[in-house]
């Protein structure tokens, strides 16, 4: 017998007083379906899953959830404000008794349950949500870009957790990678209309550039015969009046078609201008080092970048990526060693803040504005890579409406406001471009059009990124920053430092097996403090901690499961408990062996 669908939308339709967001869509979801929703910025998909989740009635049509089937849904800005802690927030929806799995992702995410909601920043924010989110472990999970704010460590760790899901889920994300890893159809929003196929992301491009081919066909066809059926009604209808009035209602119904035909969006106009070559050698760091807050960020650094190299920063969160972008662009000074520039520089910055644009002031004030913003503009124009341009028309390329031009940068979506810094940018000229994240709430048409700007472009690029799939398209050099103050260079893009990084552990054990004890030679300073590393010093220090929380959840664990009535009455909850604790006792021997490990060492 066929189970129901966990989901249906029937002939759902949304306007919001203008335009169709929406149009007569419908929709069914299916137990096991893992599908990644996609569709241009602005096209309906945030609004779409929150009509999924019952955030939003539509106006027209109907939501229908099965009996017993509970949905669940990650927004992009979660409201903390009635919760004290990350902790509070993550858990509030759950058996106390259950807390055990926030703490599980909020390991595997390594964000603190403790800290303050109100102190909490944009990604600590959204692993809360997603710890929330998992906990509550919904039948129908909905993720609007989940990976935003996430470092690479993060993201994979997400990653896995959905790919070991039994649960349904639909994600709407940026990270190609993600979404190619994760999802068996397709669900594809487009000018109010939604398409599904029953493949992964991986077959979108080629699914989405037929379609537009198909309609380019029929679109071609239908006005030959529109011409044709015109060019009859002109030169025959007084003759033929009486016997062909149905073929002119016929050209009236062809016309009313082709007015009814909605031309798709076209694609954002980036352009970079690279202007005059700077310098052979861009920048050239030696051996810099920098302490903020009491943390090595960099130590004994060293950098030569030279004209047109590509280079990513890769690395956790936290662990000073932009600070080195700062100090590679002069806006901060090293502890030790030195920084010089090359000559004729013209840097443009993509901050990921987009602290570069003035919310409070109109998209049209922060593009005829001076480049401080101390004042804002007031002319028509923008100066376009030294042409005059007329304001509306320049936004016209970035896919800005009329109306847009004079609201305030603040009413814009994340993607907007990332199309409107890039416009920004790419209106004056640069051969030094630096950008940190760019590639948050970008669609994958404009993520597309910007990696092939960036392929033509002249100038130099540093690039901060978390979207692996992006740094794989974009990057020739790739810097890894590990967190201990360490940063090493690595040829190629993501894959390739992953397949380096690989290959130069595998050969220091090689190594490490096939070289001889030597005699310990007489103990050095460091060896007297224990002939430990700096992060060898700080794990053994961490690792009573570490030992101590793992014990404390195991006897909670196996206090929970000493419930005779458990097993029986929630199969459920007994199966995640004891999943629980097997980690937890495996973590438990590993933490153990470790310190055991280090200790040794450090008492020579």
């Amino acid at each position: 017998m066929a189970r129901a669908p966990l989901l249906q939308l029937s002939d759902v339709s949304l306007t919001f007083g203008g335009d169709p967001i929406l149009d007569t869509l419908s929709l069914t979801v299916q137990a096991g379906d893992r599908a990644a929703l996609v569709g241009r910025n602005g096209s309906g998909k945030s609004t779409l899953l929150k009509v999924m989740a019952g955030l939003i009635e539509p106006d027209k049509g109907a939501r229908t959830v099965a009996s017993g089937v509970s949905v669940g849904y990650l927004e992009q800005d979660p409201d903390l404000s009635d919760y004290e802690t990350l902790g509070d927030y993550a858990a509030g929806e759950i058996d106390p008794d259950e807390r055990y799995l926030v703490e599980i992702v909020a390991e595997g995410l390594s964000f603190d349950l403790d800290r303050p909601s109100s102190a909490a920043s944009g990604g600590e924010k959204r692993r809360a949500a997603i710890a929330r989110l998992i906990a509550q472990d919904p039948d129908l999970m909905l993720l609007d870009e989940p990976t935003n704010h996430l470092d690479i460590t993060a993201i994979s760790w997400l990653e896995e957790a959905l790919r070991n899901t039994s649960k349904s889920f639909i994600l709407i994300s940026h990270d190609r990678a993600f979404l190619r890893n994760l999802t068996r159809a397709t669900l594809w929003v487009d000018r109010g209309v939604m398409r599904r196929q029953e493949q992964g992301f991986g077959a979108f491009e080629s699914w989405r550039d037929k379609i537009f081919e198909e309609e380019d066909v029929s679109r071609h066809k239908l006005d030959r015969k529109i011409k044709a059926e015109g060019r009859w009604a002109v030169e025959g209808i007084s003759a033929r009046r009486k016997r062909n009035m149905g073929r002119v209602r016929a050209l009236k119904d062809l016309r009313a078609e082709r007015s009814n035909m909605i031309r798709r969006k076209g694609t954002a106009g980036l352009k970079l201008d690279g202007g005059q070559a700077s310098g052979r050698k861009v920048i050239e760091a030696k051996n810099i080092s920098i302490n903020l807050g009491g943390k090595q960020l960099l130590t004994d650094f060293s950098l030569t970048v030279q004209r047109g190299d590509r280079i990513a920063l890769v690395g956790p969160n936290g662990v000073g990526k932009t600070t080195l972008v700062r100090l590679l662009l002069g806006e901060l000074e090293p502890d030790t060693g030195t920084i010089k520039h090359g000559s004729k520089l013209e840097t443009a910055y993509f901050d990921q803040s987009r602290s570069a644009l003035r919310l409070d002031l109109s998209l049209w004030e922060n593009l005829t504005s001076d480049p401080d913003m101390a004042s804002p503009g007031r002319s028509d124009q923008v100066m376009v890579r030294g042409n005059p341009r007329h304001v509306v028309g320049y936004l016209k390329e970035f896919l800005f409406d009329d109306y847009q031009a004079r609201a305030p940068v603040r009413s814009l979506s994340g993607g907007e406001k990332a199309r409107l810094l890039l416009a920004r940018i790419m209106a004056r000229q640069s051969n030094f471009l630096v950008l940190d994240e760019p590639t948050n709430d970008l669609d994958v048409e404009t993520l597309d059009l910007l990696q092939d700007v960036l392929g033509e472009y002249e100038g130099t690029v540093i690039l901060v990124s978390h979207d692996r799939d992006f740094i794989d398209r974009v990057a020739d050099t790739t810097i890894a920053m590990e967190g201990d103050g360490t940063a090493v260079v690595y040829a190629g893009g993501w894959t390739d430092y992953q397949t380096q990084r690989g290959r130069d552990a595998a050969e220091k054990k090689k190594q490490a097996k096939a070289s001889p004890r030597k005699a310990e030679p007489a103990p050095s300073k460091a060896a007297k403090s224990g002939g430990l590393s700096f992060t060898q010093t700080h794990r053994l220090e961490e690792l009573p901690k570490l030992i101590s929380k793992l014990e404390a959840e195991i006897a909670k664990l196996e206090q929970l499961m000493a419930d005779p009535d458990l097993f029986g009455k929630q199969p459920v909850k007994f199966a995640k408990a004891n999943e629980a604790l097997v980690a937890r006792q495996t973590a438990l021997i590993e933490a153990e062996e470790e310190w055991l490990g280090l200790a040794e060492k450090a008492g020579g």
